[in-house]
């Protein structure tokens, strides 16, 4: 039987109203397996409407109203989780197990977090800053809510999305992947036990009707994860309205290992931080910069790293990653490898894995150098980069080198050169001795061109709210 997913607004599972489609492709096959509504303005019209009508009442909901709401979502996600897995698994051909284990408990974890969020804030005491006037702070929600998730973590991603939007009184307008709708709709329909009609509303469909929402009146805020392609077009269609946007953009992680770490524990660990979900990770653990003096062993250790994982489909316990999420991803992944410059070494991978679906081999790829393109530009994809640094200002001149800000890490086990790199690395999260940990008490968002807001934390909360002051005359 073929899936169809459609379009969840107002409380109901709808079609598209021109009943238009795309199609689903299983990646691990490359075969079409269902379809999910196309939507367009009239659809736009109607979701962001049915959240408009929602905020009317969801706005004065108390904290402890939305923190009991997310709390029951959490647990029937919980309890629904093998249903969820198996859903996303399909959907983008991650492995099952690792899906279970590394998604679902962050997940719930997260909503937790942000429902009791919703029950705590901070502001200035109220009081007299002016004789003869009281002032206080009201932290208010936005309103509606625009947000268009990626598809390399259709789950997380939109929990990222609506978790704290909601948690701060918002409603809801949610665009997931036109490659990757599944499991979106699936949380939207079973949030909907336990908020009121109108509050989360999720549309499918392609790049046009993300700027169709975009573009739209009603919401006052837009919320992407995405490109910095797509996070610039967003920018520029928001700045025509003066919405304001939250984006969290590409990255290209630099991990710098200087003589002094464990060399074998972080090539396994930088190993799986590269690889794990086929490297479309903004944080992933792709460019490598390693000291002179250990360079060599390094690469070595890396390139054996490499050779020891695998990629294959969804229930394989020993692959460690599936394939690519989608054509265009997978050609423009392998276009990397026709252009690897001469003076470069393909020490691993670098080719297709099997004869059907998406599949691409761990690759380690050394030798390269700060202006080549595999340095300079994100490939999102199960590619481990290498170059050589001197020494210690080299690797933060190396390390900042590239238009993006999102994550870093540092390898070594001198403490004072940790905290200088972790100063002077131009980066939104510094590791230090680990790579792509997450918590949902620390925030996740870059500077430079990997965009700006925060996602998870007190932060992400703070992004979903506005500030009013409130100033009394009490002499009168």
């Amino acid at each position: 039987m073929t899936l169809k997913i459609r379009n969840f607004i107002g409380g109901t599972l709808v079609d598209a109203v021109s009943g238009e489609t795309t199609d689903l492709v299983d990646p691990c096959t490359g075969e079409v397996y269902g379809t999910a509504a196309r939507s367009g303005q009239a659809d736009v019209d109607a979701a962001t409407s049915a959240a408009a009508a929602a905020f009317e009442t969801w706005r004065d909901s108390t904290p402890s109203e939305r923190q009991l709401a997310m709390l029951r979502i959490a647990d029937a996600i919980e309890a629904r989780a093998e249903e969820f897995v198996a859903a996303e698994s399909a959907n983008t051909g991650k492995p099952l197990e690792l899906t279970m284990s590394e998604e679902i408990g962050p997940m719930v974890d997260q909503i937790r977090f942000f429902a009791g969020a919703a029950r705590t804030g901070h502001a200035p005491a109220a009081g007299e800053y002016l004789a003869g006037h009281t002032s206080s702070i009201r932290r208010e929600p936005i309103g509606v809510v625009a947000q268009v998730a990626p598809w390399n973590y259709p789950m997380m991603m939109a929990v990222w999305k609506w978790a704290p939007a909601i948690a701060a009184g918002n409603t809801v307008v949610l665009k997931p992947s036109d490659t990757t709708p599944v499991t979106t709709v699936m949380m939207a329909e079973l949030m909907s036990e336990f908020l009121p009609s109108g509050v989360m509303n999720v549309i499918c469909g392609d790049r046009e009707t993300g700027r169709e929402l975009v573009a739209h009146p009603v919401p006052q805020l837009v919320s992407i994860t995405g490109s910095v392609r797509a996070g610039i077009e967003v920018a520029k269609q928001a700045a025509e309205s003066l919405k304001r946007c939250h984006l969290e953009l590409g990255g290209k992680a630099p991990v710098v290992v200087f003589g002094d770490a464990d060399l074998e524990a972080a090539a396994e660990a930088i190993a799986v931080a590269g690889y794990f979900n086929a490297g479309q990770d903004c944080t992933a653990a792709t460019r490598v910069l390693v000291a002179d003096e250990v360079y060599d062993e390094f690469v070595a250790l890396l390139s054996a790293q490499a050779r020891g994982t695998s990629t294959g489909f969804p229930d394989d316990p020993d692959v460690l990653y599936g394939p690519l999420n989608n054509i265009d991803q997978f050609n423009r992944v392998t276009g990397f490898f026709d252009r690897i410059p001469d003076h470069a070494v393909l020490q691993a991978g670098g080719q297709r894995v099997g004869d059907r679906g998406f599949f691409v081999a761990p690759t380690v790829i050394s030798g390269l150098r700060q202006d080549d393109e595999l340095i300079q530009t994100e490939v999102f994809g199960p590619v481990i980069t290498a170059q050589r640094f001197a020494d210690e200002s080299e690797a933060v001149r190396f390390a900042n080198g590239t238009p993006y800000g999102l994550a870093s890490s540092v390898w070594t086990s001198n403490h004072g050169r940790a905290m200088r790199m972790s100063r002077a690395l131009d980066f939104g999260c510094v590791w230090i001795n680990t790579h792509i940990p997450l918590v949902a008490e620390m925030p996740h968002g870059g500077f430079k061109m990997s965009g700006y807001g925060k996602d998870l934390s007190a932060y992400a909360l703070d992004d979903y709210t506005r500030i009013k002051h409130v100033m009394s005359n009490i002499e009168g």
